[in-house]
């Protein structure tokens, strides 16, 4: 190798780590880029009541409302329209913010209103809302006062409140005084395990010299190394996409970053990898059927991404995160019914399965000369039964005497439950189960693209990491496989009673666990969308 390669190629590698290390200036959401996030500022005096209320959005319903915003059409949001749109969200805010003192409601008057936008990932942009609200009260005597936040409940997200007392006392205060995430400016550097939802808040006023606790801390759990680890690498992959320029060394880190991606995001806990697991298990699969079920998960994350891609930038109003937990429910039912039609498949076969006859051997002298005669097993009565040969074999010897042997034979192995046609239905089955629910990375990173003009480059990495996904889907499939068969072959060395009881129940043990993970599923992506606040 010549220096001047090598130096090349060490610039090369040199400018990639850069690429990936710099570390992206735009803040990350906690929950992620679906986000409509909330923060409450109040502020107690003796005579009313003040509030700094900001909604911090991220960057899809970002993307979502700017026709809305661009009353004109014509691809600007002026100054004007950002200040209409601020009028108008903070008098919704306001009727929303429900506060009452002592059981009298107050109303809300809007003293000022801001719109900005914040540049976000993949060189999208989020949006901030600031309102300036107050109420007259009075809050010279001991009394009660309680906060509730309505607005835009069907949106997930941060919701933080803070309270603090000016010649006003607050006794053992339930929040804190100061704002952990700087109002909504600076979320916790590590992703959250759980984020802060604080949607209401009751507070008893008191007099200054009795306030006792100036308010309480907000504990917030994190996230483990791996998960925090993924998220770098999900921001160094969006900060790709949004890249200035596209040169060819940026667009593959793009690629590989994408593959990676998909592969560690099909490692974490869901993807269907504990039910395609029970499913080839109990359906006594292949390597083909594993690379299937792989190729299915690719097909349907990709068209997944592109079709809610589309849905999300046509339809303002479409709550993204509401949208993903429809399909998650989809998704945990199609594994239910695979589940169920794994486990009446398995309960009929184990009640028609004939039970073993013993090996015998019985020994019949006939005449010598006597035709040979050989009785076939009959046909067993469908073939994805377990079926019993029984042969019978005579041989005719030139001596003076002559054996006949009749050795009836079971046959202890058996073909897979269910015919071609219904095994690789349940096979796509599976796949799209893995598949159907879009990775809100390659959404945000596919809007990115679109955004810059870059949709092909968009939907390349969208293939990747559909790619990626499916890569550990199907080592895992494989991997099933290979430990099924071990398993089998040594089950049939060491025949038992044991053994044969294990071989007839654990086709309904798979599809059981199949059929519980399902519902599981399906009730875990039904929760959010019946209470956003879960």
């Amino acid at each position: 190798m010549t220096r001047r390669r090598a130096v090349a190629i060490l610039s090369a590698v040199a400018g990639a780590l850069a690429v990936v290390a710099v570390p992206t200036p735009a803040h990350a959401h906690p929950l992620g880029n679906f986000t409509v996030n909330h923060y409450h500022g109040l502020h107690l005096y003796p005579d009313r009541l003040d509030d700094l209320a900001v909604v911090d959005e991220a960057e899809i319903p970002t993307l979502q409302q700017r026709t809305a915003i661009d009353g004109n059409r014509d691809g600007t949001v002026s100054d004007d329209e950002r200040a209409a749109h601020a009028t108008a969200t903070c008098r919704q805010l306001a009727d929303a913010l429900h506060v009452d003192v002592d059981g009298r409601t107050m109303a809300w008057r809007v003293v000022a209103s801001t719109f900005t936008y914040q540049p976000g990932v993949a060189r999208l942009q989020t949006a901030r809302t600031e309102c300036r609200l107050t109420t007259p009260v009075n809050l010279r005597r001991p009394g009660s006062l309680r906060l509730v936040d309505d607005f835009r409940t069907d949106r997930i997200g941060w919701h933080e409140i803070t309270a603090t007392g000016h010649d006003v006392g607050i006794a053992q205060s339930p929040v804190p005084t100061v704002s952990i995430s700087d109002e909504l400016r600076s979320y916790p550097n590590d992703l959250l395990a759980s984020p802060v939802n604080q949607r209401q808040v009751s507070l008893r006023v008191v007099r200054p010299g009795e306030a006792g606790a100036a308010g309480a801390g907000i504990d917030v759990p994190i996230a483990g190394p791996v998960t925090r680890a993924l998220g770098a690498f999900g921001d160094r992959f969006t900060e790709l996409a949004g890249a200035d320029r596209l040169t060819p060394l940026v667009g593959l880190l793009g690629i590989l970053l994408a593959l990676v991606l998909g592969a560690a995001h099909a490692a974490l806990p869901g993807h269907g990898k504990t039910v395609m697991a029970a499913y080839i298990a109990g359906r006594r699969g292949t390597y083909r059927d594993a690379v299937v079920v792989g190729a299915t998960v690719t097909a349907t994350h990709t068209a997944g991404v592109l079709v809610v891609g589309l849905l999300l930038t046509a339809v303002a109003g479409l709550a993204g995160e509401t949208l993903l937990g429809w399909l998650g429910v989809v998704s945990g039912t199609v594994v239910a019914a695979i589940g169920v039609c794994l486990l009446t498949s398995a309960w009929a076969a184990r009640r028609t399965r004939p039970q073993p006859a013993p090996h015998s051997t019985p020994h019949q002298v006939v005449p010598a000369g006597a035709v040979a005669r050989h009785t076939p097993a009959a046909p067993a009565p469908d073939s994805t039964e377990p079926h019993e040969a029984s042969h019978s074999h005579s041989h005719s010897h030139s001596h003076s005497h002559s054996h006949s042997h009749d050795h009836p034979h079971h046959d202890s192995h058996h073909h897979g439950h269910g015919s071609g046609p219904i095994r690789r239905r349940g096979l796509v089955g599976m796949g799209i189960a893995g598949g159907l629910v879009p990775s809100p990375s390659a959404l945000v990173v596919l809007l990115g693209a679109i955004a810059l003009g870059r949709t092909w480059f968009g939907v390349l990495l969208v293939i990747a990491y559909g790619i990626g996904m499916a890569a550990t889907l199907t080592a895992a499939g494989l991997l099933v496989v290979h430990l099924h068969r071990r398993l089998g072959a040594a089950l049939a060395r060491r025949s038992g009673i044991w053994s044969d009881r294990l071989a007839r129940i654990t086709p309904i043990l798979t599809a059981s666990l199949v059929l519980i993970v399902g519902v599981a599923l399906t009730v875990r992506a039904l929760g959010p969308i019946v209470d956003p606040a879960l």
